[in-house]
Parts: C-alpha cells; sequence; structure tokens
C-alpha cells in the first residue's frame, strides 16, 4: 500500500492549481530530455514516458476522483497509451494511495454524526485497498466481518470539473481533438456521476445479486443499508484471494478454465438477459474462494440501450459480416459510419472496422475458444497500433456510438481477464444469441 495521504485538495483552484503543476512537470521533463539529446544525439523517448506518466500519475493520485479514474480508464486498453502510462496507470485500479485515518473519521462524522469505532464493534484504520474513488477498512458487528468502502472527500462534486481540466492531458496522450469526443466524455461524466452515488450503487449491487444468484460457481457480498450512507458502503467482507494474486500462483488448467467460464457465462448473462453489464472488469473486483468467483464494486454498471444491442450483436455475427450492405446499414446504425462521409471515406472506415470487428468478435463465432492463446492478443494489438498509426484513420477519428466507450472497456476487460487466466471457454451459447440479434 502507498503511503497515506493527510489531504485532499477539494476546492476548485486548489485541484487546478495540481494540474497546473503537473503540466509544469510535464514541461520540465520534455526540456531535460531534449537536453540529454542534444548531448548524446538521440531522444530517449522510453525514459521521457515514464518520467512523464509517473508526474502524472502522482499528481492525479493526490487529486483521487474523477481525475484518477479516467487514468485507470485509459490503462486497460494497451493500444491507446505508451506502455510506461497504461503500466503506471493501471495502479489506480487497486493500490492508490490510501486516506489517512483522520480523514476517514471525518467522513464518518459527517456522513453518521459518529467515529467508526461508535458504529462498529471493531474498524480498521488502515485500508485493505484504495482505488481511485474510494477505499476500503476492514470492520467487524455482531460478529459478521465487514467492508467499509468510503469515498473520497470531494469526488461527487469536482467530477465535472475535474473532467475539463483532464481533458487537455487525455486528447494529448490519446492524440485525438477535442470537439471529436465531447459525446465519449459526456458518456464517462454520467458514469462517473453515478459511480459517486453510493445510494445508487447500493440498489444495483442488491438487484444484481439477486438477479444472478443462480449462476453456478459464483458469490457475491451481502449489504446492509443501515451502515450505508451517501458517502459510505457497507458490506460483508468476502474471504479469498484477489484474481490478480491468484493467477501469479500456477494453477491447475481445470480450475482455470472453470474460473474463466464462470466470467464469461456471467457476463454473457449480464449481456443478453439482464441487458446491463457490470462494467468494470479489472482484477480488484474479483476475488477466488475454493476455486469460486466473488464478485464485488457494482458502482459502475451500464444499461445496453435496445437499438445498440441488436445492431452491435447483428454485426458480430461473420456471416452478416461477409454482406457488405447490411455492414452498411448498420454501421450508420451505430454511428461508425455517417451519412455526410463521402464513399472515400466511407470505403476507409467500413474496410478498418470490418477487421477490427471480425477479430474482436471472433470469441463469439466458435464453439470454444482459447483465451490463453497470446497470438489472437497479439492480432489485437496490432491492428489497434495500425489504426492508431494510419493517417486516414487519424483524419476520420471519433467514431461509433458513444455506447461503445463502456461496452468495448468491458470486453477488453474481460478478454484481458481470461487471457491472463490463460482459460479455455465454452462460447457455443454466444452464438445462439447472435442468431436471434440477426
Amino acid at each position: 500500500m502507498s503511503k497515506e495521504l493527510d489531504r485532499i485538495p477539494i476546492s476548485k483552484v486548489q485541484r487546478a492549481s495540481k494540474f497546473v503543476a503537473a503540466g509544469a512537470k510535464v514541461g520540465a521533463n520534455y526540456v531535460k530530455a531534449y537536453s540529454k539529446a542534444a548531448i548524446k544525439g538521440k531522444l530517449n523517448k522510453e525514459e521521457l514516458d515514464q518520467d512523464n506518466a509517473s508526474d502524472i500519475y502522482n499528481s492525479l493520485s493526490e487529486l483521487k476522483g474523477s481525475a484518477l479514474k479516467m487514468a485507470q480508464l485509459l490503462s486497460m486498453d494497451q493500444n491507446v497509451l505508451p506502455k510506461a502510462y497504461s503500466d503506471k496507470f493501471a495502479l489506480a485500479q487497486y493500490s492508490a494511495p490510501p486516506l489517512s485515518y483522520p480523514l476517514v473519521k471525518k467522513t464518518f462524522r459527517e456522513n453518521f454524526g459518529k467515529d467508526p469505532v461508535e458504529l462498529f464493534d471493531s474498524f480498521s484504520k488502515s485500508a485493505s485497498n484504495a482505488a481511485s474513488m474510494g477505499q476500503v477498512h476492514k470492520a467487524e458487528k455482531d460478529g459478521q466481518q465487514l467492508a467499509v468502502k468510503i469515498q473520497y472527500p470531494g469526488v461527487a462534486n469536482s467530477i465535472k470539473s475535474d473532467l475539463k481540466l483532464a481533458k487537455p492531458f487525455a486528447l494529448k496522450l490519446m492524440k485525438v481533438k477535442g470537439k471529436e469526443v465531447e459525446p465519449y466524455m459526456k458518456e464517462v461524466e454520467e458514469k462517473l456521476l453515478e459511480e459517486a452515488n453510493y445510494g445508487l450503487e447500493l440498489e444495483q449491487s442488491l438487484d444484481f445479486a439477486e438477479k444472478c444468484k443462480g449462476l453456478p460457481n459464483l458469490f457475491f457480498p451481502t449489504y446492509f443499508k443501515e451502515y450505508s450512507a451517501p458517502q459510505i458502503l457497507t458490506m460483508s467482507w468476502l474471504d479469498g484471494e484477489p484474481i490478480g494474486e491468484w493467477m501469479k500462483r500456477d494453477q491447475s488448467e481445470e480450475a482455470r478454465n472453470k474460473l474463466g467460464q464462470t466470467l464469461w457465462n456471467f457476463y454473457m448473462f449480464q449481456m443478453h438477459e439482464l441487458r446491463m453489464m457490470h462494467a468494470d472488469p479489472h482484477p480488484g473486483n474479483f476475488i477466488i474462494n475454493d476455486n469460486k468467483l466473488g464478485v464485488i464494486d457494482f458502482g459502475c454498471i451500464k444499461r445496453i440501450p435496445a437499438d445498440f444491442y441488436k445492431a452491435y450483436f447483428e454485426l458480430a455475427s461473420h456471416k452478416v459480416l461477409e454482406d457488405p450492405s447490411k455492414v452498411d446499414i448498420l454501421f450508420k446504425e451505430l454511428e461508425i459510419i455517417r451519412s455526410s462521409d463521402p464513399e472515400k471515406d466511407k470505403q476507409v472506415v467500413s474496410g478498418m472496422f470490418t477487421g477490427l470487428i471480425q477479430l474482436l468478435s471472433r470469441p463469439f463465432n466458435q464453439e470454444k475458444f482459447d483465451f490463453g492463446d497470446d497470438s489472437f492478443f497479439t492480432e489485437i494489438y496490432q491492428m489497434g497500433d495500425l489504426i492508431s498509426k494510419d493517417p486516414e484513420m487519424s483524419r476520420l477519428q471519433a467514431r461509433g456510438s458513444r455506447h461503445f466507450i463502456y461496452f468495448n472497456r468491458t470486453f477488453f476487460g474481460l478478454y484481458n481477464i481470461l487471457n491472463a487466466l490463460k482459460a479455455k471457454v465454452d462460447t457455443s451459447e454466444t452464438n445462439h444469441y447472435l442468431k436471434l440479434a440477426s
């Protein structure tokens, strides 16, 4: 766990000054790098990226909230950022610097009028883990082990202003224009506001656990309304090992396949039966106990509009992708192709996206799929690299419905965990859903 923070900037002026300071550090890193290059005759781009990534991450860690959450979002797709950034920003998933205990007590007093030790029989002063929007402490009440999630001060009130301040960093790193990403920034803003609403998360958690309780090999926390408040969410403590730690040790092929199948079935059920999904599939949100999968943190739930669902999964069928006229219709429905596009641009976009969709939907079109096959992921990264460097696609960037943001994030997260598990998964049931969609 990183060093504890004794304070978090809350006012707009304080938070803006942190972004300015981060920008100044990045500028200084460029001066240092180019000074060295003048002497050595070569720019060390990797060292520059590492220095910038470290300075930006450290600044965002002090701010917490949506600024740090954006770093986490960017880290999940390894094609978006240079490796130094994605590696550093990935820390926001579960090992960000935690708040000190005095700040935790202050949050409890504001929400309950009591200190944690007055509300619970015991309460750990140190956080068990800390992420971008909040941190978790272990507690006990009437013999029940509890996990108490505490939202960082100022998170909810600073989301809109933070995103405006973080936007220039994100645009520069992603090499896109501001105007073209407005719909996507709006989508991110809406979801972050939902994540900061612990009352909504409590409702979603109870709803999801109830609807998914019949799925095999899964378990969920029990939630306690009486110990929850606008900035505090209390649930039963789930014993087990974080999936990231579990995967570091030698595990049997049977155990890895079982967990991979559980994870796949869980997400297919959400998408196709519930038409909503747990849109934050990073290792910090899953634990393993006796080879069963525990799911926590339902703050980020994406509801899938019916028209988007139908077009998306209809397009995922490789048979449909072989019909250019059908593809053209679906691309327009999904806002990949615009009515104002000249024919040349339509061909460029259609060709690139058809190839990308064929690749990403490959698991849907097979009876079984080996997510441990690294060549599949190499193809994905190479395709992403090709698109990012293609001058025509750069000119035609920011394509697709805003719903792609969390849909793609979910699939990238799911695929990456399954790859880390080296899981072989029965995907045959997905074919049934593709046929229904078409």
